[in-house]
C-alpha cells in the first residue's frame, strides 16, 4: 500500500465545547485554551483479513422499513446514513419529560453544530481503509446470494457460506476497519446518551412475550398478561406472540382464553382473536426479528439474557417484570403490570442502550508447504512449526488465510475461555488490535460487559461497573500467578483470545453461558463491540439510583456494620 498521509482533524476550543450539550468531558480549563490537532495513523486503521468474515445467519432480503421495524436500531441507521448527530434522528419521534428544558438543549445543540468538526462526516480516504486487499477480500466473502459456493484456500474445497443481507451498505462490525468500529461505538454512545433524557413513544401493534424456562408458576402469569393486551378493553388492537410450547400448555389453555375473550366483547362483530393470539419459535426471532414492536420478559435476569440470546441481531425494546431472583435488569413489578404497560403504550419509554459484544470464532487453517528437494507438495507435518502470536500480529499474505470463522454470537454478559473438562490449566494468548498482550496460565479467562460485571466477572474477582460505561472487562479465572490484576479496556478496541500451537490442551468458549465450543491449538475468539446494542426499558429518573441500590441491596456491596462513634466520659 502506498503511504498515505496522515489525515488532521483541528478540535474546537473551549469557547465551542460550552456551547454544546452535556456530556463531554469535564477535563481542566488549561487543556482547552488552544485548539487541538489530532493526526490518524492511516496504517493502523486495518482489521485482521480473517476477521472480516460473513454472518452465519440466513440471508434476509431487505425491503423498505417497514412499520414493525425496531425504532431504535431506525435512529442507529438513520443516525450511521446520515453522519449528524444522534438527536436529528429523534425529531418527531420522542416525547421529552420536560419539553421546554429539552427543546432550549436542542436549539443550543443544533447551533453550535455549525461550529463542531463533524467526525462522522464521510472522507474520501476512508473508501482506501483498511489493508491493500480489502476491497477484493469483501466482494468474495460477501457471495451475491445465500449458500453461494466459495472456493477454500486448502485444496480447492467448496464450501457453502452462508451471507446476510445488506441494506444500503450495513455490515456486522466483523466486517468494519478498526477505525470503521470506532465510529460506530461513538454513535452508539451518543444515541444512548440522548436516549436517556427523553421518552420514546412507539407505535406498538405486537408484543412478544417471554416467560421464564422450567417455571410453570409463571404460565398463568403469562396467561394473565396475554388477555389483558387481547381485552376489547384496550384500544389498539395488539397482536400477542407467545412461546410455540404454550400452545398445547393446558394451563395456558389457549382455546379457553379465546372462547373467554369471545365472550367478553358482548355481540360485538370482532371475531380476530385466533388471528391475534400467534407462536413465535426461536428460528422466527432469528431470521424475521422486525416483525415484533416490543418485548415482554416475565423471569428474572436469565430470562433478559435468552432474550438477548434469541435476538442475534435487532432487539426490539424490551420491558422486564421482576420474577425471578436477583433482578439486575428487572427492574419493574409484575403486581402492577397493568398501570406499567399502559404507561409505557400511552406515554413512552425510557431506554437504556446495553453494549453488546460480536465474538466470532476463528479456526486455524492447515498449511502445506513444498517438501525440499522436490516440487511435490509435501504433508502437514513437514511444515514449521507455527506461532500463533506470528500469525495474529503480522499481515497475511494476499493468498493466503491462517484461519476461518466458524461462528458468531452476540452476547450481552461474558465470552469466557476456560479449560473446560481438561484437567490441566489453559494456556491462553491475549490479543489488542494489533498488539499481543499477554500469555496468560489460568483456568480460564472472562471478558465482560458492563452489564456483565455483575455476574461471572464479579466472581473471577473483576471490577463492579456501571452498565453505561462503554468499555471491554477482562478478568482471569484463578490465575497461576501473584500479578494479573483485572484490566478495564476501550469498547473500541479488537480483543482476541487464542489458544497457542503448543498448548497442551485444548480451550473451552462460551457465550454467555450457552453454546460451549473448543479451541484447539491455533484457534482463537475475536471479541468487539457489536453494532446491535441491547435496548433496555428503564424506569423514568432512575437510572444511576437503581444500579447502586441493586449492588448494595443484592451483593451487600460494602455492607457492614457502623463503627461507633466516640462518647465523652462524664463524672
Amino acid at each position: 500500500m502506498a503511504n498515505q498521509a496522515p489525515r488532521k482533524i483541528s478540535l474546537p476550543s473551549k469557547d465551542q465545547f460550552d456551547a454544546h450539550d452535556e456530556g463531554h468531558s469535564s477535563a481542566s480549563d488549561s487543556e482547552y485554551q488552544h485548539a487541538l490537532e489530532v493526526v490518524f495513523d492511516a496504517q493502523n486503521a486495518h482489521r485482521r483479513k480473517s476477521s472480516l468474515v460473513t454472518a452465519d445467519t440466513p440471508a434476509v432480503t431487505f425491503q423498505r422499513r417497514r412499520n414493525t421495524e425496531c425504532y431504535v436500531h431506525a435512529l442507529l441507521e438513520s443516525q450511521r446514513k446520515s453522519g449528524r448527530a444522534a438527536n436529528s434522528g429523534l425529531e418527531g419521534i420522542a416525547e421529552t419529560l420536560a419539553a421546554r428544558r429539552i427543546a432550549s438543549a436542542q436549539d443550543e445543540a443544533r447551533r453550535s453544530e455549525d461550529k463542531l468538526v463533524d467526525a462522522k462526516a464521510p472522507n474520501e480516504e476512508e473508501e482506501d481503509g483498511g489493508q491493500v486487499d480489502e476491497t477484493s477480500w469483501r466482494d468474495d466473502i460477501k457471495a451475491k446470494d445465500a449458500g453461494q459456493a466459495i472456493e477454500d484456500d486448502d485444496g480447492g474445497k467448496k464450501v457453502q457460506v452462508q451471507t446476510d443481507g445488506v441494506e444500503g451498505g450495513v455490515t456486522h462490525s466483523r466486517l468494519l476497519t478498526k477505525k470503521q468500529l470506532s465510529d460506530m461505538a461513538w454513535g452508539v454512545r451518543e444515541l444512548s446518551k440522548r436516549l436517556g433524557s427523553i421518552r420514546l413513544k412507539l407505535k406498538v401493534r405486537t408484543v412478544f412475550i417471554l416467560t421464564k424456562a422450567h417455571d410453570e408458576s409463571l404460565i398463568a402469569n403469562t396467561r394473565e398478561v396475554t388477555r389483558w393486551l387481547l381485552s376489547p378493553e384496550r384500544q389498539v388492537r395488539y397482536t400477542v406472540w407467545v412461546e410455540e410450547n404454550l400452545r398445547e400448555s393446558k394451563k395456558f389453555d389457549a382455546k379457553g382464553l379465546l372462547d373467554e375473550l369471545e365472550k367478553s366483547e358482548e355481540g360485538q362483530v370482532n371475531g380476530d382473536k385466533h388471528k391475534r393470539l400467534r407462536y413465535w419459535s426461536s428460528n422466527m426471532c432469528r431470521t424475521r426479528p422486525h416483525t415484533f414492536d416490543f418485548i415482554v420478559t416475565l423471569g428474572g435476569d436469565g430470562t433478559v439474557l435468552y432474550a438477548s440470546w434469541l435476538f442475534q441481531r435487532i432487539v426490539p425494546p424490551v420491558l422486564s417484570f421482576a420474577l425471578g431472583s436477583l433482578g439486575f435488569l428487572t427492574k419493574f413489578d409484575f403486581g402492577d403490570f397493568e398501570k406499567q404497560l399502559t404507561t409505557a403504550f400511552r406515554d413512552g419509554v425510557t431506554i437504556s442502550l446495553r453494549l453488546r459484544f460480536e465474538g466470532t470464532v476463528m479456526r486455524s487453517q492447515a498449511r502445506k508447504t513444498k517438501a525440499i528437494g522436490n516440487g511435490e507438495n509435501g504433508d502437514e507435518e513437514s511444515a514449521p512449526r507455527r506461532d500463533l502470536v506470528e500469525e495474529l500480529v503480522g499481515e497475511e499474505k494476499e493468498d493466503e488465510r491462517t484461519h476461518r470463522p466458524d461462528g458468531t454470537y452476540e452476547i450481552l454478559n461474558d465470552i469466557v475461555v476456560d479449560r473446560g473438562p481438561n484437567p490441566t490449566m489453559s494456556s491462553i494468548e491475549i490479543f489488542g488490535d494489533d498488539e499481543h498482550f499477554t500469555s496468560v496460565q489460568a483456568d480460564g479467562v472472562c471478558v465482560a460487559t458492563p452489564t456483565g460485571s455483575t455476574a461471572y466477572n464479579l466472581a473471577a474477582g473483576g471490577s463492579l461497573c456501571h452498565p453505561e460505561n462503554p468499555v471491554i472487562l477482562v478478568s482471569a479465572i484463578c490465575a497461576h500467578t501473584l500479578s494479573f490484576r483485572p484490566i478495564i479496556l476501550p469498547d473500541t478496541i479488537v480483543l482476541r483470545l487464542g489458544v497457542p500451537y503448543d498448548a497442551r490442551t485444548s480451550s473451552w468458549a462460551s457465550f454467555d453461558g450457552r453454546e460451549r465450543v473448543e479451541l484447539c491449538p491455533g484457534d482463537y475468539v475475536t471479541i468487539s463491540a457489536s453494532r446491535y446494542p441491547f435496548a433496555n426499558v428503564m424506569p423514568q429518573g432512575r437510572r444511576s439510583e437503581d444500579w447502586v441500590n441493586s449492588i448494595s441491596g443484592k451483593l451487600g456491596w460494602n455492607t457492614r456494620q457502623r463503627q461507633k462513634g466516640y462518647k465523652e466520659w462524664t463524672s
